[in-house]
């Protein structure tokens, strides 16, 4: 699988370190930018390239990366077919429930299911919120989990009415 990354200055050393632990998984990279450490740069210009990507290569995945990974997920989701979720951090059990009581055993869950339920085509990453180890675990979780479709596709097809 091809995963396309971009960052700005505020993520590019964890998206260095990412490169080059899809690298030793295995994956196909594609840096997109930024390429050398610029405090002045903006994301955008390496962000909706990157979704634009993703976008154009159904069969691929992408990775964003900036200090908190809101502006970058907003952008990337302004390109038409980018589903973009956050991932600010691993969410320990006993912090979160959902309406039932159901508490997640993984604290890593909300990046599977970006993919499983909304097939997320991109995984925002706010690199002041997380360690290294803790984005490695969540894009290994996004990478590898597949969308199971079936009710959710009904969902993903109302959002997509609104791109036409």
């Amino acid at each position: 699988m091809k995963v396309y990354i971009a960052s700005d200055h505020a993520g590019f050393y964890l998206k260095k370190q990412l490169i080059q632990y899809l690298d030793i998984k295995g994956y196909e990279v594609e840096d997109c930018g930024a390429y050398e450490l610029d405090k002045t740069d903006d994301f955008p210009d390496f962000v909706i390239p990157c979704a634009q990507k993703v976008a154009a290569d159904k069969d691929s995945l992408g990775i964003v990366i900036g200090g908190s990974g809101q502006a970058e997920q907003i952008a990337a989701n302004k390109v038409k077919g980018i589903r973009a979720a956050l991932f600010y951090g691993p969410v320990r059990p006993k912090e979160a429930a959902d309406i039932s009581g159901r508490q997640s055993s993984n604290p890593y869950e909300i990046a599977h299911l970006a993919r499983l339920h909304n097939n997320a085509n991109i995984l925002s990453l706010g690199a002041r919120f997380q360690s290294a180890d803790d984005a490695k675990a969540a894009v290994t979780l996004f990478l590898e989990t597949e969308y199971e479709g079936g009710r959710h596709d009904a969902r993903l097809a109302k959002i997509a009415k609104l791109e036409k």
